[in-house]
């Protein structure tokens, strides 16, 4: 797929053409929708410790009705001080997993408790900086403030990454927590709707959409731990997005490709800049007359299958195969008649499962284990952790049937990337 599948696949071993649009910025100064995300979750966790707040004191106090306004005056300000502080570490990341989210809101309701408390102090002490006015303040951390903090830290573990992930727009159960991995992307190019096609007719591209599905891809990844880093955006270059067909990652070696697309050549460009300022990695490079396209590509293990493609030649097979002999990998080439790449076709589970869409498997005997799925974008995964794989919205069938093997499985929507033979693993490179 001029898109192919993003995140080569790593998998582990076994455990209308439409008008062209306004030119975009190189890069976005922020995403949209993250922002809101970010800022719904802080404020329904800062409201939800507030009213459990008030109410825990209302009930203490023996139902008295003039509590409520009493405590819910007390406790407004300290509310919006970590309203405010919880919106800054949901965009730093803190959502993406229930541990820094309850450091977050741990440190969120200790510093508004205390600033709120300062604040009301002040009016009646005067001086807040005297001893005895400090030492009453902290002390509050484990008295009347008590309460209040625990709320939202507990609110922001378990509510906090679920409202996040409602306003994302992509759904999953449960998080990882600890690791910490890096996907690269790449922002979609002005003219993304010109992308080049092979086996689907062209229809219209929404941009608009898929910028905000981009936006959607990437808050994905965020949130189950790995760090989405940008490759210098192509601008002028359709099919860029697609950055899994410029580099192949295998373990410390980065191999920059040739695509086999001619129009495509530039994006090598700034994938290799990206992965070089990641530094710790060794490059090599296929060379003309080879091409390949890391869409070819699938790892399982120490095998790894690359298809012998319109876009990947034999000549690129070959200087592959020579480049990770040394490294202990298996080549196994796999002819591709059927399929723009082979990852259009089949990808694999954690397991080492090969799953694919049939009808555009020409030989699935090459794989130990085959599992055909119900629909054809449910072919393609991307594999998060050994429990998690991210799959297309558009493959219920598939995410179901994937899910009722033990896994979980996140869902994104990607239908502007699939108009152009795109899929989930196009549209990312994992560095691990």
């Amino acid at each position: 797929m001029t898109s192919s599948d993003a995140a080569a696949a790593d998998t582990p071993a076994p455990p209308t053409v439409n008008p062209i649009p306004p030119a975009r910025p190189v890069r976005r100064p922020e995403r949209p929708r993250s922002t809101s995300a970010s800022v719904l979750s802080a404020l329904t966790v800062a409201l939800g410790a507030y009213l459990v707040t008030v109410l825990g004191y209302f009930i203490s106090s023996g139902q008295q009705s003039q509590a409520i306004s009493q405590f819910g005056g007390f406790f407004a300000l300290p509310a919006l001080i970590a309203f405010v502080l919880l919106a800054v570490f949901n965009l730093l990341g803190a959502t993406r997993a229930w541990l820094p989210a309850l450091a977050g809101g741990l440190g969120a309701g200790i510093v508004g408790a205390l600033l709120g408390s300062a604040v009301l102090l002040s009016a009646s002490t005067g001086n807040i900086f005297a001893s005895d006015v400090v030492v009453y303040l902290f002390g509050s951390l484990v008295g009347f403030n008590l309460l209040f903090v625990l709320s939202v830290a507990i609110l922001s573990a378990l509510l906090g990454p679920r409202v996040y992930d409602s306003v994302m727009g992509f759904r999953t159960i449960g998080r990882r927590t600890g690791e910490r991995h890096v996907a690269l992307v790449r922002i979609p190019a002005s003219n993304l709707a010109d992308g080049e096609l092979t086996h689907i007719d062209r229809i219209p591209v929404n941009i608009e959409l898929a910028d905000q599905q981009w936006d959607n891809y990437c808050a994905a990844l965020d949130a189950e731990g790995w760090e989405t880093i940008e490759v210098p955006a192509a601008p002028e270059m359709a099919d860029s997005v697609f950055i899994e067909d410029a580099v192949v990652m295998f373990g410390e070696l980065a191999v920059i490709t040739n695509p086999g697309a001619e129009s495509r050549s530039g994006e090598i460009v700034g994938a290799e800049q990206a992965v070089r300022e990641l530094g710790g990695l060794m490059i090599q490079r296929i060379s003309a007359p080879g091409t390949l396209d890391g869409g070819d590509v699938l790892k399982i293990g120490m095998t790894v299958y690359v298809g012998r493609s319109l876009r990947t030649n034999a000549e690129g097979i070959r200087q592959l195969r020579v480049m990770l002999a040394p490294h202990g990998y298996t080549v196994v080439a796999v002819p591709l008649s059927k399929a723009l790449h082979l990852k259009s076709s089949v990808t694999a589970l954690p397991d080492g499962t090969v799953i694919g869409w049939a009808p555009v498997v020409d030989h699935p005997e090459l794989f130990d284990r085959f599992l055909a799925m119900p629909e054809e974008s449910g072919a393609a995964v991307v594999v998060l952790s050994p429990d998690t794989v991210l799959m297309a919205a558009s493959a219920p069938q598939s995410a179901a049937l994937i899910a009722d093997l033990g896994y979980r499985v996140v869902t994104v929507d990607i239908s502007e990337f699939e108009k152009l033979e795109g899929c989930v693993t196009c549209l990312s490179v994992r560095v691990r």
